[in-house]
């Protein structure tokens, strides 16, 4: 017996606007799409949890303002990468569905040098 691959129901809106083109792609890509998506995810909620432990725990170790700044650029940061989480994951699914080569990620560098910035200004400060 022939596996047959489930089609989306097109009833609704999100699928019509997000999947109206191309066919519905393997689903072992589009999981492994999803598994991205919610790895990215855990990634924002780590550092959301560094911003709030920032600004919780080092309240002898740092000035209110430096450790305010701090906190929120993580806070942002984590709000940043789930919004382009987000709209990676339907960019991808996008390009699964057209069978087009998948987009580069703009996560990787925002990431790398947000906390590549905040990591030298937390070493510099702990070595003062």
């Amino acid at each position: 017996m022939h596996w047959k691959q489930p089609t989306l129901k097109r009833s609704s809106l999100l699928p019509r606007v997000t999947f109206g083109e191309g066919t519905d792609p393997d689903p072992r890509y589009t999981l492994a799409n999803e598994r991205t998506f919610l790895a990215w995810v855990r990634t924002a909620l780590a550092l959301m949890a560094c911003g709030v432990a920032i600004e919780t725990f080092t309240a002898d170790l740092l000035s209110p303002l430096l450790r305010s700044t701090m906190a929120a650029s993580l806070l942002i940061l984590a709000a940043a990468i789930s919004g382009c989480a987000c709209l990676r994951w339907l960019a991808v699914e996008r390009a699964l569905r057209r069978k087009e080569s998948l987009p580069l990620p703009l996560q990787v560098p925002i990431v790398s040098v947000t906390l590549a910035l905040v990591s030298l200004v937390f070493m510099a400060i702990l070595h003062y």
